[in-house]
């Protein structure tokens, strides 16, 4: 995956946020829109790695994937209004808390017409449905236009853990990897190539939490994983957290050749995560931390 070193320049490819929209449909690339976990932190201490909340665009075998919809959707959208029309994509959900979803409202290609969406998640701790949660966050006092002002064509789909989604040659797989969350990894596979993305990993993984992250993970081209967070009493983190060895374990256990860490914490600032950046691959060589903008092939 030679792209994955060449991806690591200071500016990351941000001025190509144009666009895998139009990409070949013979590529697999992936591209991040929103990197940060919990709350959006935009401002001058956030500006090279980004302030968005989760996602990240993937582009395969001429079909576009969206997995999770924070504010980095909203950008996204944006960059797809000024591509040709229509636009059709499969929207993946890890689950429905405020960060993963806040970007939908905002997602202006789900307001035209002869776009078509596919939209994907599972039920949420109180049983909620995925359109439910998306239905519930755009209704008056939280915002002032339902769901049913989206004119594009939304076909929504309730996923059970442990099953699988077919694109045709394309085969998206799931699995459970955080009981309390309720939050659901992926592992996207097209040919002999793969990538995983689970965003919800804690330090103190249960054998049966290992046991399914490392299904879905094992030998993929890329994993993309978040780093742990510290106690919410702590101000921020300690570099003595090592607060992504947990990703950095699960990509050295299951043999993954390149390994994104994400879903930044609020508290860490460009300088900080400069300094993990250096520690990470100080053990594990092929690891990036996510900036938006970072475009990587996934086939080298």
């Amino acid at each position: 995956m030679s792209n994955f070193e060449l991806s690591g320049s200071q500016n990351y490819l941000k001025e190509d946020q144009a666009t895998l929209l139009s990409s070949p449909a013979e590529e697999f690339l992936v591209q991040f829109w929103g990197v940060r976990g919990l709350i959006p932190t935009p401002g001058s201490s956030t500006s090279r790695y980004g302030g968005n909340t989760a996602c990240v665009a993937i582009h395969v075998a001429g079909k576009n994937l969206i997995f999770d919809g924070g504010t980095g959707l909203r950008i996204l959208g944006k960059t797809w209004q000024q591509e040709q029309q229509p636009i059709e994509a499969h929207l993946f959900f890890t689950n429905s808390q405020s960060n993963r979803i806040q970007g939908f409202p905002f997602f202006a290609p789900a307001f035209v017409t002869q776009n078509c969406f596919h939209i994907y998640g599972s039920a949420a701790s109180n049983s909620a449905s995925i359109k439910q949660c998306l239905y519930d966050q755009m209704l008056q006092p939280h915002f002032p236009y339902p769901l049913q002002a989206m004119q594009s064509e939304l076909h929504f789909h309730n996923l059970t853990p442990d099953n699988e989604v077919k694109l045709d040659d394309v085969t998206i797989i799931t699995a459970l990897i955080n009981q309390a969350q309720r939050s659901v990894g992926y592992r996207v596979t097209w040919g002999t190539h793969s990538v995983a993305y689970i965003t919800d990993l804690h330090k103190s993984l249960e054998q049966w939490e290992r046991e399914r992250i490392l299904k879905i993970i094992t030998g993929v081209d890329l994993l993309i994983a978040n780093a742990t967070y510290p106690p919410p009493t702590a101000h921020k983190h300690d570099s003595a957290d090592l607060h992504w060895q947990t990703a950095a374990d699960l990509a050295s256990s299951a043999g993954a050749k390149n390994l994104v860490v994400t879903h930044h914490h609020p508290d860490d600032d460009d300088d900080f995560l400069d300094q993990v950046q250096v520690e990470v691959k100080s053990v594990l060589s092929k690891t990036l931390l996510a900036r938006e903008g970072l475009v990587v092939s996934v086939m080298g």
